[in-house]
């Protein structure tokens, strides 16, 4: 299978809210909206895209319909650290402060409306410890 995009849906019944969400938050923009399905596209990277959809939609099959469970949305940045001070100051629920992983990341966690855990990464080098544990080409610098 050649798959030419790829993107989290997140089922919720607060659409608007949680689009509104990324949009204030995340710097997406809103390229389709019919109410019940908004997909959103990055300001600064157009293969960067996300959808909120309702999940009761008659469009979803009924095993499937729900709200979210046990989602962690991963953005990778630049600069991890000024995207920590917008977060604190827009006021966003901090769940993990900023802090240094020893696995290669320097990261801070907040949560979408719908309670979606959202992980801001920036990649850093690992301990010697978790070096070993990265294919040769992929250790972060």
């Amino acid at each position: 299978m050649k798959s030419t995009q790829f993107y989290p849906v997140i089922m919720t019944n607060q659409v608007s809210e949680t689009s509104r969400f990324f949009e204030e938050n995340f710097r997406f923009d809103t390229k389709f909206d019919s109410g019940w399905y908004v997909h959103l596209q990055s300001r600064e990277d157009e293969t960067v895209n996300i959808a909120v959809m309702d999940g009761s939609h008659d469009s979803v099959p009924t095993e499937g319909r729900g709200q979210i469970a046990g989602l962690i949305l991963n953005f990778e940045v630049d600069d991890v650290d000024t995207e920590f001070e917008r977060a604190t100051s827009n006021g966003l629920p901090i769940l993990l402060p900023l802090r240094d992983e020893p696995w290669g990341q320097r990261h801070f966690i907040t949560k979408d409306p719908n309670g979606v855990l959202i992980d801001v990464i920036k990649l850093i080098a690992p301990s010697k410890e978790y070096e070993d544990q990265y294919d040769a080409d992929s250790v972060p610098a």
